[in-house]
């Protein structure tokens, strides 16, 4: 089972695999693919059973609609839409707003939201699989956009309208230009293209009632932050939020993916970063691109790795507050979480990990001053420094928080680079104890030759413990060297060409640990060299 039976490459690595003559290739759903499975080695005859009845009705359904046999996107996309609502009966934006959500996902009569957006997910790889390189386009932009809406902290609800609102932006505007936030700046015909089809998902899911954030996000993604797009001529934080992570999401993956891209070719995670920061504060949120940056690019890890830095907690409800807040801190070297209400503010508070709080005082129903008051009942949180950043501008609010020990208290706006140096005085006067805090994270967000390249450039000193699957090893550094190695029951140079070819797995990074001796005197640099070239061979 495969979802590109036409990739032949798959049929002659199977056939060598398998040591077999023919392969014939399917696509199947999962549930057709349980029925196979039941069918062929349980022996259930009826197995197909109740998939031939679904695909019965959902053809007859076809049948109905669709006027002489003659399909279009157009009406493929609302007939099922509106064949789905009659079946599953999707969530109003109501029951959205009003927020009836179960902890993990939303149900509707049974029907779960993960349920109705497979549904999507289906619609989706049915109309783009005719779109060349913009093949699976969609399905990118939710990735990207769901990475996004993570790193920024807005609520579930946001967060599945958002996804949805990926998944469907293009919806009946795959015609003859890639409709792209920096496409329909470059190019008077896209402009053009982009003001006939704007409101087009929206027209085709008019019957689903879907959330108003997505119509909001797809009529305005198109806009500009300097104010000089479509279709209003909306700027700065005057366009939907969501919209502007859209725009951001939707160009970056025509950049990575569509060489018919303004540059022609297809640009790497850097390069498209790069570009997407030429246009920085016209067509995107400036604060928007930094953030995406360091997410897609890998530079928030490697900050990381090369910096030990102070854990800071800020608590906002406003989450474009928090983001660029987030962002000043990150490139100073800061490490920060964010969250926007008490009850799990104090939840990460439990884990004892923050050298300083940063909290409004207005925190949806709850007080600033509650939260801290019930942290400050813990022992260990009582001599940590707290900072109050908030738009009250009372005398009495201020002097009750520093009656309460805060180290500052500041009203809005501040300069974001003001805030910053004052969080560094205030952690500069809090005398602290504690050894350097660790890093850990995934292989996949950066490879073992990368992780040991920035160790070795930055002269850090630490035990870089690696662990893929059962097996589990390490590797000592001292100012940048590598003293030492161990993976399984190898030792020395060989256990570190044995991890180099791992591609998978989870690191941490201890910088109080001191290598006990040296047993590797090769340099970083000859070590990866003879890894790769021993990979190499190992390929051929």
């Amino acid at each position: 089972m495969t979802p590109d039976p036409g990739d032949p490459s798959i049929v002659q690595e199977l056939k060598v695999a398998a040591s077999v003559k023919q392969v014939q290739l399917f696509v199947g759903r999962p549930r057709a693919v349980k029925a196979a499975i039941v069918k062929a080695y349980g022996g259930d005859i009826h197995a197909f059973a109740s998939l031939d009845r679904g695909a019965h009705e959902q053809f007859t359904t076809m049948l109905n609609v669709f006027e002489r046999n003659l399909v279009s996107e157009e009406s493929m996309a609302t007939s099922l839409a509106r064949e789905s609502v009659s079946r599953e009966r999707v969530l109003s934006t109501e029951e959205l707003e009003t927020g009836r959500l179960e902890s993990d996902f939303l149900r509707k009569d049974g029907v779960s939201i993960e349920s109705y957006q497979e549904t999507l997910n289906v619609l989706l790889t049915v109309l783009e699989n005719g779109r060349g390189e913009l093949r699976g386009h969609s399905a990118h932009v939710v990735r990207l956009v769901r990475k996004l809406a993570e790193r920024i902290g807005v609520s579930d609800i946001q967060k599945m309208a958002f996804v949805i609102a990926a998944q469907l932006h293009d919806l009946g505007k795959m015609g003859t230009y890639h409709l792209t936030a920096l496409n329909v700046a470059e190019y008077d015909g896209h402009k053009v293209a982009a003001g006939k089809q704007l409101l087009a998902p929206i027209r085709l899911m008019e019957a689903v009632h879907l959330p108003r954030e997505f119509e909001q996000m797809v009529a305005s993604m198109y806009e500009r932050y300097d104010g000089k797009g479509i279709p209003d001529g909306a700027q700065g934080k005057e366009i939907p939020l969501g919209a502007r992570v859209l725009s951001l999401a939707d160009t970056y993956a025509d950049l990575t993916q569509n060489s018919r891209n303004p540059y022609r070719k297809t640009l790497t995670p850097v390069q498209a970063c790069e570009a997407l920061k030429r246009y920085s504060g016209t067509i995107f949120d400036p604060n928007l691109v930094d953030i995406f940056r360091i997410t897609v690019t890998g530079e928030d890890l490697k900050a990381r790795l090369l910096a030990n830095r102070y854990q800071v907690l800020l608590v906002d409800p406003d989450p474009e507050e928090t983001t660029v807040l987030e962002l000043r801190l990150i490139e100073q070297g800061y490490e920060v979480r964010q969250t926007h209400s008490v009850e799990p503010a104090l939840k990460l508070l439990s884990t004892g990990e923050f050298e300083l709080v940063i909290s409004e005082l207005d925190i949806g129903d709850e007080d600033g001053l509650t939260l801290l008051a019930n942290a400050r009942k813990a022992p260990g949180w009582r001599e940590v420094p707290w900072i109050i950043l908030t738009g009250r501008t009372g005398r009495a609010d201020a002097q009750r928080a520093f009656d309460m020990g805060v180290a500052d208290y500041l009203t809005k706006p501040v300069s974001a680079e003001l805030f910053v140096a004052k969080a560094r005085q205030v952690l500069e006067r809090q005398s602290t104890t504690k050894g350097a805090r660790g890093v850990t994270g995934s292989l996949k967000e950066m490879g073992l030759p990368e992780i040991v390249q920035i160790l070795f450039h930055g002269r850090k000193t630490g035990r870089l413990k690696i662990r893929a699957q059962t097996e589990s090893g390490e590797i000592h550094f001292v100012n940048g060297a590598i003293f030492n190695a161990l993976w399984a029951s190898q030792r020395g140079e060989e256990a570190f060409y044995a991890m180099l070819k791992l591609q998978d797995g989870e690191f941490a990074l201890d910088p109080n640990f001191e290598a006990p001796q040296q047993v590797i005197q090769a340099s970083p640099e000859a070590l990866l060299l003879e890894g790769m070239r021993r990979m190499d061979e190992a390929g051929r």
